[in-house]
Protein backbone atom coordinates (compact mmCIF):
# COMPACT_ATOMS: atom_id res chain seq x y z
CA UNK A 1 0.00 0.00 0.00
CA UNK A 2 1.68 3.44 -1.22
CA UNK A 3 2.46 5.75 1.87
CA UNK A 4 0.74 9.57 2.10
CA UNK A 5 2.38 12.50 1.08
CA UNK A 6 2.25 15.13 3.24
CA UNK A 7 3.13 18.98 1.11
CA UNK A 8 4.00 21.18 4.39
CA UNK A 9 4.57 24.53 4.73
CA UNK A 10 6.97 25.21 7.75
CA UNK A 11 6.64 29.00 7.93
CA UNK A 12 9.81 31.37 8.00
CA UNK A 13 11.43 28.49 10.08
CA UNK A 14 10.85 29.64 13.45
CA UNK A 15 8.86 26.39 15.58
CA UNK A 16 7.07 28.91 16.94
CA UNK A 17 5.72 29.94 13.70
CA UNK A 18 4.75 26.90 12.47
CA UNK A 19 1.71 25.66 12.79
CA UNK A 20 0.03 22.59 14.78
CA UNK A 21 -0.67 20.90 11.47
CA UNK A 22 2.38 21.27 10.09
CA UNK A 23 4.01 19.35 12.72
CA UNK A 24 1.65 16.87 13.12
CA UNK A 25 1.99 15.97 9.45
CA UNK A 26 6.17 15.55 9.44
CA UNK A 27 5.49 13.53 12.85
CA UNK A 28 3.34 11.28 11.12
CA UNK A 29 5.81 10.84 8.19
CA UNK A 30 8.51 8.21 7.97
CA UNK A 31 10.67 10.46 5.59
CA UNK A 32 11.34 14.66 5.55
CA UNK A 33 12.19 15.83 1.62
CA UNK A 34 12.97 18.87 1.20
CA UNK A 35 15.82 21.74 -0.15
CA UNK A 36 18.76 21.26 2.24
CA UNK A 37 18.41 24.96 3.94
CA UNK A 38 14.96 24.56 4.63
CA UNK A 39 15.66 20.84 6.03
CA UNK A 40 18.47 22.33 8.70
CA UNK A 41 16.03 24.61 10.20
CA UNK A 42 13.97 21.61 11.03
CA UNK A 43 15.97 18.95 11.61
CA UNK A 44 16.84 19.36 15.25
CA UNK A 45 13.00 18.99 15.87
CA UNK A 46 12.50 15.78 14.79
CA UNK A 47 14.77 13.50 15.60
CA UNK A 48 14.95 9.66 14.44
CA UNK A 49 13.52 10.86 10.76
CA UNK A 50 14.90 10.08 7.39
CA UNK A 51 15.58 12.79 5.53
CA UNK A 52 16.54 13.27 1.65
CA UNK A 53 17.73 16.50 0.98
CA UNK A 54 18.17 18.29 -2.86
CA UNK A 55 20.06 21.79 -3.77
CA UNK A 56 18.64 24.29 -5.29
CA UNK A 57 17.25 23.71 -9.59
CA UNK A 58 17.11 20.12 -8.59
CA UNK A 59 13.30 20.56 -7.38
CA UNK A 60 11.65 17.72 -9.39
CA UNK A 61 14.23 15.35 -8.77
CA UNK A 62 12.88 16.54 -4.86
CA UNK A 63 9.16 15.69 -5.99
CA UNK A 64 9.75 12.57 -8.07
CA UNK A 65 11.75 10.83 -4.76
CA UNK A 66 8.38 11.91 -2.78
CA UNK A 67 6.31 9.53 -4.57
CA UNK A 68 9.56 6.70 -4.86
CA UNK A 69 8.95 6.58 -1.03
CA UNK A 70 5.46 6.99 -0.80
CA UNK A 71 5.68 3.53 -3.17
CA UNK A 72 7.66 1.97 -0.78
CA UNK A 73 4.66 2.12 1.75
CA UNK A 74 6.54 5.11 3.32
CA UNK A 75 4.89 8.31 4.43
CA UNK A 76 6.42 11.44 3.51
CA UNK A 77 6.74 15.06 4.27
CA UNK A 78 7.81 17.37 1.63
CA UNK A 79 8.83 20.63 3.10
CA UNK A 80 8.55 24.61 2.07
CA UNK A 81 9.48 27.10 3.81
CA UNK A 82 6.71 29.52 4.07
CA UNK A 83 3.13 28.34 2.25
CA UNK A 84 3.81 25.48 0.08
CA UNK A 85 0.91 26.70 -2.33
CA UNK A 86 3.12 30.30 -2.45
CA UNK A 87 6.09 29.47 -4.74
CA UNK A 88 6.18 26.57 -3.08
CA UNK A 89 6.28 22.69 -4.62
CA UNK A 90 2.40 22.34 -4.21
CA UNK A 91 1.70 22.59 -7.89
CA UNK A 92 5.17 20.53 -9.23
CA UNK A 93 3.46 17.93 -7.04
CA UNK A 94 0.22 17.98 -8.73
CA UNK A 95 1.62 18.33 -12.00
CA UNK A 96 3.17 15.01 -11.44
CA UNK A 97 0.66 13.19 -10.05
CA UNK A 98 -1.18 11.59 -12.57
CA UNK A 99 1.73 9.35 -12.82
CA UNK A 100 1.39 8.04 -9.38
CA UNK A 101 -2.60 8.23 -9.38
CA UNK A 102 -2.20 5.33 -5.75
CA UNK A 103 -0.47 7.94 -3.97
CA UNK A 104 -2.91 10.44 -2.02
CA UNK A 105 -1.75 14.19 -1.44
CA UNK A 106 -2.26 16.48 1.50
CA UNK A 107 -1.38 20.23 1.28
CA UNK A 108 -0.64 21.80 4.34
CA UNK A 109 -0.66 25.49 4.61
CA UNK A 110 2.34 27.25 6.18
CA UNK A 111 2.85 30.94 7.37
CA UNK A 112 3.89 32.24 3.77
CA UNK A 113 6.65 35.78 3.79
CA UNK A 114 3.83 38.47 2.96
CA UNK A 115 1.89 38.04 6.26
CA UNK A 116 5.11 36.95 8.87
CA UNK A 117 7.14 40.05 7.17
CA UNK A 118 4.23 42.26 7.18
CA UNK A 119 3.55 41.88 11.18
CA UNK A 120 6.96 43.08 11.35
CA UNK A 121 6.34 46.10 9.45
CA UNK A 122 2.65 46.81 10.80
CA UNK A 123 0.35 46.72 8.37
CA UNK A 124 1.21 47.26 5.13
CA UNK A 125 -1.24 44.77 3.38
CA UNK A 126 -4.27 45.85 5.05
CA UNK A 127 -6.30 46.29 1.80
CA UNK A 128 -5.81 44.80 -1.61
CA UNK A 129 -2.86 43.65 -2.70
CA UNK A 130 -0.44 41.27 -4.93
CA UNK A 131 2.64 39.35 -4.21
CA UNK A 132 5.39 39.37 -7.15
CA UNK A 133 8.45 37.62 -7.65
CA UNK A 134 11.18 38.86 -9.08
CA UNK A 135 12.76 35.61 -10.29
CA UNK A 136 13.38 35.39 -14.24
CA UNK A 137 14.05 32.39 -13.57
CA UNK A 138 10.95 30.56 -14.59
CA UNK A 139 8.89 33.83 -15.44
CA UNK A 140 10.22 36.09 -18.71
CA UNK A 141 11.09 39.16 -17.55
CA UNK A 142 8.74 41.18 -19.91
CA UNK A 143 5.86 39.89 -18.13
CA UNK A 144 7.32 40.54 -14.52
CA UNK A 145 7.38 44.18 -16.01
CA UNK A 146 3.89 43.75 -16.80
CA UNK A 147 2.71 43.04 -13.75
CA UNK A 148 4.58 45.14 -11.86
CA UNK A 149 3.10 48.46 -14.09
CA UNK A 150 -0.48 46.33 -13.40
CA UNK A 151 0.03 46.27 -9.81
CA UNK A 152 0.87 50.49 -9.82
CA UNK A 153 -2.27 50.83 -12.09
CA UNK A 154 -4.73 48.41 -9.93
CA UNK A 155 -3.20 50.81 -7.15
CA UNK A 156 -2.30 47.25 -4.85
CA UNK A 157 0.07 47.32 -2.34
CA UNK A 158 2.41 45.13 -3.37
CA UNK A 159 4.97 41.95 -1.68
CA UNK A 160 8.07 41.31 -3.73
CA UNK A 161 9.42 37.92 -3.15
CA UNK A 162 13.22 37.15 -4.81
CA UNK A 163 14.15 40.57 -4.90
CA UNK A 164 17.86 40.16 -5.51
CA UNK A 165 20.57 37.46 -5.72
CA UNK A 166 23.99 37.30 -6.69
CA UNK A 167 23.02 37.32 -10.65
CA UNK A 168 20.25 39.56 -10.16
CA UNK A 169 21.56 42.41 -7.57
CA UNK A 170 19.59 45.21 -9.70
CA UNK A 171 16.65 43.89 -9.90
CA UNK A 172 15.09 45.53 -6.83
CA UNK A 173 15.96 49.19 -8.64
CA UNK A 174 14.64 47.87 -11.69
CA UNK A 175 11.66 47.19 -10.29
CA UNK A 176 11.38 50.24 -8.38
CA UNK A 177 12.13 52.11 -11.66
CA UNK A 178 9.25 50.59 -13.76
CA UNK A 179 6.94 51.10 -10.82
CA UNK A 180 7.76 54.71 -10.79
CA UNK A 181 7.25 55.06 -14.59
CA UNK A 182 4.04 53.58 -14.09
CA UNK A 183 2.92 55.96 -11.51
CA UNK A 184 4.28 55.54 -8.06
CA UNK A 185 5.70 58.38 -6.60
CA UNK A 186 8.82 58.61 -4.88
CA UNK A 187 7.88 59.26 -1.30
CA UNK A 188 5.23 56.07 -1.03
CA UNK A 189 5.87 54.32 1.63
CA UNK A 190 7.91 51.48 1.88
CA UNK A 191 9.66 48.68 3.82
CA UNK A 192 11.73 45.03 4.14
CA UNK A 193 12.41 42.79 6.34
CA UNK A 194 15.52 40.22 6.05
CA UNK A 195 15.71 36.70 7.80
CA UNK A 196 11.81 37.09 8.55
CA UNK A 197 11.52 34.35 11.94
CA UNK A 198 15.21 33.18 11.84
CA UNK A 199 18.62 34.30 13.22
CA UNK A 200 19.56 38.17 12.45
CA UNK A 201 16.05 39.48 11.33
CA UNK A 202 16.06 42.63 10.40
CA UNK A 203 13.29 45.08 9.09
CA UNK A 204 13.07 48.81 8.00
CA UNK A 205 11.02 51.27 6.68
CA UNK A 206 11.55 54.11 3.68
CA UNK A 207 10.10 55.66 0.77
CA UNK A 208 9.97 53.95 -3.07
CA UNK A 209 12.97 56.86 -3.70
CA UNK A 210 15.25 54.99 -0.79
CA UNK A 211 14.31 51.70 -1.51
CA UNK A 212 15.40 52.19 -4.81
CA UNK A 213 18.81 52.58 -4.16
CA UNK A 214 18.99 50.17 -1.02
CA UNK A 215 21.20 46.64 -0.97
CA UNK A 216 18.96 43.62 0.11
CA UNK A 217 19.61 40.21 -0.40
CA UNK A 218 17.93 36.54 -1.12
CA UNK A 219 16.37 36.41 1.87
CA UNK A 220 14.51 39.45 1.58
CA UNK A 221 10.65 39.87 1.54
CA UNK A 222 10.35 43.75 0.09
CA UNK A 223 6.59 46.08 0.88
CA UNK A 224 5.58 48.39 -0.77
CA UNK A 225 2.43 50.21 -0.28
CA UNK A 226 -0.33 51.51 -2.16
CA UNK A 227 -1.33 55.34 -2.36
CA UNK A 228 -2.86 55.61 0.48
CA UNK A 229 -0.49 53.80 2.97
CA UNK A 230 1.57 56.06 5.16
CA UNK A 231 4.31 55.62 7.64
CA UNK A 232 3.29 55.84 11.36
CA UNK A 233 5.51 55.34 14.38
CA UNK A 234 8.23 53.58 12.13
CA UNK A 235 5.33 51.33 10.81
CA UNK A 236 3.98 51.06 7.76
CA UNK A 237 -0.13 51.25 7.74
CA UNK A 238 -2.03 50.91 4.59
CA UNK A 239 -5.68 52.03 5.61
CA UNK A 240 -9.12 50.34 5.04
CA UNK A 241 -11.07 53.22 4.91
CA UNK A 242 -12.60 53.48 8.02
CA UNK A 243 -13.57 56.32 9.56
CA UNK A 244 -11.08 57.40 12.34
CA UNK A 245 -12.43 59.86 15.00
CA UNK A 246 -10.57 62.72 15.70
Amino acid sequence: MAGMIYIVGIGPGDRKMMTGQAREAIEQSDVIVGYTVYVSLIKNLFPGKEFFTTPMKQEIDRCRACFEFAGEGKNVALVCSGDAGVYGMAAPMYELSSKYEDVEISVIPGVTAALSGAALLGAPINHDFCVISLSDLLTPWEQIERRLEAAICGDFSVVIYNPSSKKRKDYLKKACEIMLCAGASLDRACGFVENIGREGTNFCTCTLGELKDSQVNMFTTVFIGNSRSVIINGKIVTPRGYKIDE
